[in-house]
């Protein structure tokens, strides 16, 4: 059996009551934090809590080689990740890989950035749109800094449809952990460079340590936030599109917006 657990979103303390008792039962416990992290946590933390020794994977043992999958065949093995499972699609595809093995796979659900997004901010889940993910600057092989353009092309789409778009920032194992302050020159930068104007003069929202007993949540125009200091990670972003009244009204009340979004909402 193959147990997959989201962990939740800050420390050891968000796994679930079903989450606990399906580790401390488990025969190896295992964890990837590359797609997401716990950043009020350690391995130590966990272990102590859960009981249980905690095998920390790398991208290349879950993504490339996968050979510890076997293990489930005859053994009651726990994989734990950040936020909730299956958000990735590096989980759904190991997941997949199992059951070609012919390992029974389960999932024990764990609080999801997605939704936290919504309950912190007030933006209503069934406004949002394709989700985007932006990456850190690379180079290519002349030495041409590259910037992916994908993650602004989602966002104007979205705001043609007056929809919101969740931005999730990169995790790089030499680079770090991407800033909301980063994000958006990023997207300013291909805006700048393509003459375009979805970005200047738009609402912003930067979410920082969602999970947390003091979560950062900070609404303004993008120019006005891309200095704001959102402090230690992890950070998201939202770009809303068309604000409802109830929904402008949230992000000047519980995130120190202008009270320009009222003047808009609809």
């Amino acid at each position: 059996m193959l147990t997959f657990i989201g962990l939740g979103l800050f420390d050891e303390y968000d796994i679930s009551l079903k989450g606990l008792e399906a580790v401390r039962e488990a025969d190896l416990v295992y964890a990837e934090f590359y797609t997401s992290c716990l950043m009020g946590t350690n391995l130590e933390k966990m272990e102590k809590l859960y009981g249980k020794r905690v095998i920390l994977l790398s991208r290349e043992d879950v993504e490339q080689y996968p050979n510890w999958l076997n293990e489930a065949r005859d053994r009651n093995i726990c994989f734990l990740t950040g936020g909730d499972t299956m958000v990735s699609t590096t989980h759904v595809d190991l997941r997949l890989r199992a059951e070609k093995l012919g390992i029974e796979t389960n999932l024990i659900h764990g609080a999801s950035i997605a939704s936290a997004v919504s309950g912190l901010t007030g933006l209503q889940n069934y406004r949002f749109g394709k989700s985007a993910s932006i990456p850190h600057p690379y180079e290519s092989r002349r030495g041409t800094r590259i910037i992916s353009e994908t993650p602004y092309d989602i966002i104007k789409q979205n705001t043609e449809l007056g929809l919101h778009t969740l931005v999730f920032l990169d995790i790089d194992k030499e680079k770090g952990y991407m800033t909301i302050n980063t994000a958006l020159e990023l997207l300013l930068e291909v805006e700048g460079k393509r003459g375009e104007g979805v970005m200047r003069g738009t609402a912003a929202v930067g979410i920082a340590r969602a999970g947390s007993e003091k979560p950062m949540v900070k609404a303004d125009y993008v120019e006005n936030l891309k200095s704001f200091d959102f402090g230690n990670p992890l950070h998201i972003l939202v770009i809303p599109g068309k604000l409802h009244f109830l929904e402008a009204e949230a992000l000047v009340k519980l995130a120190q917006g202008p009270m320009g979004f009222m003047e808009k909402a609809e």
